[in-house]
């Protein structure tokens, strides 16, 4: 269970802009879900086994606090971390916090989940229905190192564009003829092209482009969608990323 706890709060809290997590154990999956404030990130993930310790629906809160929890010294030598259970008013029991204590049981810490009532109606069960896929690619090592790099070059940018050249090229574009600017290829010599040039915000695909994992792109200029697939190992985690609009 802390293996799946730390994959999840690597794969949201280290994005900086999601804040809220809701969890859902059925018999057959556990599924995440999560969405930044301003709704520019939406998370939609699934863990490759069921989490028998999440039954049911719960959420989870001050990340910060539980990615601490779990990296704290005092936790990593035979401690214990259960999942702790209390009873509503109608004798319902529901998941209610995580209990850590170390070996000899004299450094202690609880981790509250937020109630599910509570976190449904923070977050929606959210579905997405795909989009019209223009482009889809594995991103490179290299063209990722290449983003950060142009990022850093235009770090007063908080947003950049796609589009595609005559040569079926993907280019990334920064400033733009009035500013500092500067493009470059992220992806050659595709089999389709971008239909619209379209405004991403640079820090929400940057910060998913860097998380561990395996990851698959998908771009629909038309429908203004961005999406970026990352699998763990643990989890596969959808990211969601909405044109930007100013």
């Amino acid at each position: 269970m802390k293996d799946i706890l730390q994959d999840i709060v690597a794969h949201t809290h280290s994005l900086g802009v999601l804040q809220l997590i809701k969890i859902n154990t059925d018999t057959n999956t556990t599924k995440i879900v999560a969405v930044a404030d301003d709704r520019r990130v939406l998370l939609l993930g699934e863990t490759h086994e069921r989490v028998a310790e999440f039954e049911g629906t719960f959420g989870m809160g001050h990340l910060e606090k539980l990615s601490f929890l779990l990296k704290n010294p005092e936790y990593q030598e035979d401690a214990k971390l259960e999942v702790m259970k209390e009873q509503d008013e109608n004798g319902n029991e529901y998941l209610s916090y995580l209990h850590f204590e170390n070996l000899l049981g004299d450094f202690q810490n609880d981790y509250r989940f937020i109630n599910h009532v509570i976190i449904d109606n923070k977050i929606a069960d959210y579905k997405f229905n795909g989009a019209a896929w223009e482009l889809e690619f594995e991103p490179t090592i290299t063209s990722i190192s290449r983003l950060k790099l142009m990022a850093t070059t235009h770090s007063e940018e908080t947003t950049f564009r796609i589009h595609s050249d005559n040569n079926n090229n993907v280019i990334f574009k920064f400033g733009d003829e009035g500013t500092h600017a500067g493009e470059f290829i992220f992806k050659h010599n595709c089999d389709k092209k971008l239909k619209h040039e379209r405004l991403y915000p640079i820090a929400s695909v940057m910060s998913v482009l860097v998380l561990s994992g395996d990851k698959f792109m998908r771009i629909s200029s038309t429908d203004g969608a961005l999406e970026i697939t990352v699998d763990s190992g643990l989890a596969t985690y959808q990211y969601i990323i909405p044109i930007y609009t100013k």
